[in-house]
């Protein structure tokens, strides 16, 4: 079934719906449900962050210094290196507030992601003809560093423990399906209560870059439950619709902590996305010399990996297009914000060149795209084009940070 249908129809159903009845405690009584999705894309990572630290600012200057993003999202969704964001944003610490700011995870990029993607290892891989062999019979990157720094920076927490609901997927390999970890199944099974660190070590383990994650968790009656992972971008790079499947499900099932919704659409809906930029279209590959290439070819390609770029590319740009196309049908394109470069040359369009250089250069990416046109996907040729009458990308945020605040009080007034 097509997806948007599938939506809608899922939102009618709701909407026909006369009452729920929660199996869980529900907060207080809210206008809309608030959902932040930040995409997979390596360093890249640094333009939503740049993104989110605008947006936690305004939210500080509403409500005081000790706001956070976490305060404000019913639901945050992060693929890969979203994912590992969306982690640091909900973790929390003794005195059950968040660990990070905003502009402490844009830090974290530039501290860490060196060390993550070690440059040493990508100048062998062009250069040194030995090394580029046993590149294609391994990984680019072993993962230690990523390993060893989400342990650090995530603890020992669990996916029941985080301050809002999260959902972050992954792809099983041993089973060939996509693994999605929320905090709500967390709460219900025990066997997916598994830690924040190895749920953001698998999505981040991008096929060619990064080894597979192995790890295990136990269930109630002690009975082992073992994962084998790979990066969620291979199913969902771009995890906003997830995030809206997943919330309308939860609330026609009556689970969702917001079953005292009696009805829901577009309009209870505000949606902010944020994506980590695509290249430019640039026509990089095309049939006349794909139709020579093999598998090497098809893995790595003068840098880069024709495979993987097509398949997150799509992943994310099909998301796009139904997410819009449903919030037009529904009359409230307003409440969806869709924030992506689509325009990323050179290093700028890698995911693991971390030099100071290329991670300012992200850095001023994101900044630029804060004085830039909102702009929406053209369903029809993919490309996003500035909508008239809805200002800048930073005015659009302020409108959404000040939206959040009203809503947040409203709750806690009830």
């Amino acid at each position: 079934m097509d997806a948007t249908l599938h939506l809608i129809i899922l939102l009618t159903l709701i909407m026909t719906t006369a009452t729920f009845q929660p199996l869980t405690a529900t907060l207080s009584k809210s206008s809309i449900v608030t959902v932040l999705s930040i995409d997979g894309g390596g360093v890249r990572g640094i333009i939503p962050a740049t993104l989110l630290s605008f947006l936690e600012l305004k939210l500080q200057e509403i409500d005081g210094p000790t706001a956070r993003i976490s305060d404000y999202f019913d639901v945050i969704a992060g693929t890969s290196t979203g994912g590992l964001m969306t982690a640091m944003l909900v973790v929390p610490g003794d005195d059950n507030r968040p660990l990070y700011t905003a502009n402490d995870i844009k830090e974290f990029y530039f501290y860490h992601a060196p060390k993550i993607f070690p440059q040493k290892s990508r100048i062998e891989f062009i250069n040194n003809v030995a090394h580029f062999f046993g590149e294609v019979i391994g990984p680019k990157y072993d993962g230690e560093y990523l390993r060893s720094i989400a342990r650090e920076v995530l603890q020992n927490q669990t996916l029941k423990q985080t301050l809002t609901d999260v959902i972050i997927p992954t792809f099983d390999i041993k089973h060939l399906q996509p693994m999605i970890f929320t905090t709500d199944d967390a709460k219900e099974f025990v066997w997916k209560d598994a830690r924040l660190s190895d749920v953001c070590i698998s999505t981040s383990a991008a096929p060619t870059f990064f080894p597979p994650h192995y790890f295990e968790t136990t269930n109630s009656d002690g009975t082992k439950r073992e994962f084998n992972l790979i990066d969620g971008g291979v199913a969902a790079n771009n995890p906003t619709q997830i995030a809206i499947t997943h919330i309308t499900k939860e609330i026609l099932i009556g689970k969702h902590k917001f079953s005292d919704i009696e009805s829901i659409d577009g309009r209870r809906m505000l949606v902010l996305s944020l994506g980590t930029g695509i290249p430019k279209r640039s026509e990089k590959y095309n049939s006349h010399k794909a139709s020579r290439w093999g598998l090497l070819n098809w893995v790595f390609n003068n840098g880069s990996s024709p495979i993987f770029d097509i398949y997150s590319d799509a992943s994310s740009d099909m998301v796009d297009i139904h997410v819009t196309t449903l919030f037009r049908s529904l009359n409230a394109q307003k409440n969806y914000l869709r924030i992506q470069e689509d325009n990323l040359v050179g290093d700028t369009s890698s995911v693991d060149i971390a030099t100071d250089e290329n991670m300012k250069a992200l850095e001023d990416i994101g900044r630029k795209l804060l004085n830039e046109k909102v702009s929406r996907v053209d369903i029809e040729t993919g490309i996003f084009q500035e909508v008239e009458g809805e200002g800048t990308n930073s005015e659009a945020l302020t409108r959404i940070a000040f939206l959040l605040s009203e809503e947040r009080k409203h709750r806690q007034s009830k």
